[in-house]
């Protein structure tokens, strides 16, 4: 409950300052998927608000940071580089490791759309996402 507190404090202290895609993978495109920047607090802290529609995908990939979340609306349905599944439910707090070794995917497989909050606090000069292949986990 916290995490969601946080992140209202955080959205309703800051204004939008532009929208952008969610980053395309090459190798593993994302499908469905877009967000829009909800805050900037720095060049290495972004917050977005990414939808993925029913049956969309993030397309693989890792962060070279630390990534912070919540689950607004639906269930997001991660693939980790080991093909573990992680569910996580609306109003559940999501966190991702950084680097190669935490590659994963998420999904919406749910009938509704899957809106996430997310805050990247990446190195300075790095992209928000670093695309991937499938692992081979499909």
């Amino acid at each position: 409950m916290k995490t969601v507190r946080w992140f209202a404090l955080l959205i309703t202290a800051t204004v939008p300052v532009s929208t952008a895609l969610f980053p395309a993978a090459a190798a593993t495109p994302s499908e469905n998927a877009d967000a829009v920047i909800v805050s900037q607090a720095t060049v290495d802290d972004i917050t977005r608000e990414i939808t993925i529609q029913p049956g969309g995908s993030t397309g693989w990939h890792y962060h070279d940071g630390r990534v912070f979340g919540v689950v607004r609306e639906g269930t997001l349905t991660r693939t980790m580089k080991d093909c573990s599944v992680v569910v996580s439910p609306e109003g559940s707090a999501v966190t991702e490791d950084s680097g190669a070794d935490h590659t994963h995917i998420g999904r919406n497989l749910g009938p509704g759309p899957l809106v996430l909050w997310v805050d990247y606090i990446e190195p300075a000069g790095t992209p928000l996402a670093v695309d991937m292949p499938d692992p081979g986990c499909g």
